[in-house]
């Protein structure tokens, strides 16, 4: 796919083919792979009809990551690692930019003991998800057909090759940013991996990039919960639910209580308090953030 983005997008170059790949690629980060793959499939963070959930997740696939179950498989592994006190740098992203990138972009880990990852049923016995499963590499070829046809050999290498280069780099390098780099406001005590907000790559990830709110919230519909924090995800899930295509939307409230989960401001202003010699009066917010 890099090739043919390079060499092809390089002899075949117009602003039509340009203007493809980014509404092609905007269309499969947004509806596939945030609200898709990651809220619906992976998070069940609302409810939808079934058509609509498989289209989603048909983008999904798009992005040229892995099948649905795959990808299920792999992000069950990486949170249950995540949560452990210890982790492998694999599975943090513990590792210099280059060497995570080559981890992460060529090559597989291959446990000695891998932890039991169980589906649940309505995903792994599901037949058009089995279907996507075993042909997500062949569904770019459908997509490519279609692109020819609207506009030539410069749409597929640039709204193909160049959209899956993207989609697949994109994800590596913010994966990399949001477990190295950026805010932490909520900690979760006692595990390997915290997550981090990288703020500027708010749009260009649909809203994925507020990674410390997700590991804090992980079954949150809603990635950006504080002012300030654009989540493209979030304003089409409001719309389709205005629409009456999506309900059920959850949000941090809505989750239970978890008492490892701290608020790193509230934890200092407590040990701001405490040098004062003022009685410190532990408590828990709305969020369930603990002081």
């Amino acid at each position: 796919m890099l090739t043919g983005a390079i060499v092809g997008g390089a002899v075949t170059f117009t602003w039509s083919a340009f203007a493809a790949f980014l509404l092609a690629t905007a269309a499969v980060l947004l509806f596939g792979h945030s609200l898709g793959s990651h809220r619906k499939l992976v998070h069940d963070s609302y409810q939808c009809p079934k058509w609509l959930e498989y289209s989603f997740v048909y983008l999904g696939v798009q992005v040229g990551l892995a099948g649905p179950i795959g990808l299920l498989r792999q992000h069950e592994l990486r949170d249950y690692a995540q949560r452990l006190p210890s982790c492998h740098d694999y599975l943090k992203h513990g590792r210099s930019a280059w060497v995570d990138a080559w981890w992460q972009l060529n090559c597989e880990l291959v446990l000695l003991h891998p932890p039991v990852i169980r589906i649940e049923p309505r995903i792994a016995k599901d037949r058009f998800y089995q279907f996507l499963e075993r042909t997500w590499m062949a569904q770019q070829v459908p997509v490519a057909f279609l692109l020819y046809a609207a506009g030539g050999w410069g749409f597929v290498w640039w709204a193909v090759c160049a959209r899956v280069t993207a989609g697949v780099f994109g994800h590596w390098l913010v994966g990399h940013l949001a477990h190295n780099h950026g805010a932490i406001h909520r900690e979760v005590r006692g595990v390997a991996v915290q997550g981090r907000n990288v703020r500027f790559t708010s749009l260009l990830t649909m809203g994925e990039c507020w990674h410390n709110n997700h590991h804090a919230f992980p079954g949150s519909a809603r990635l950006g919960i504080a002012p300030g924090e654009w989540d493209p995800g979030w304003w089409v899930l409001l719309g389709l639910r205005r629409l009456g295509l999506v309900m059920n939307l959850r949000l941090p409230s809505h989750l239970p209580y978890r008492p490892e989960l701290t608020d790193v401001k509230l934890v200092r202003q407590s040990k701001l308090i405490s040098t004062t010699e003022a009685p410190l009066r532990p408590g828990v917010d709305a969020h369930g953030f603990i002081a």
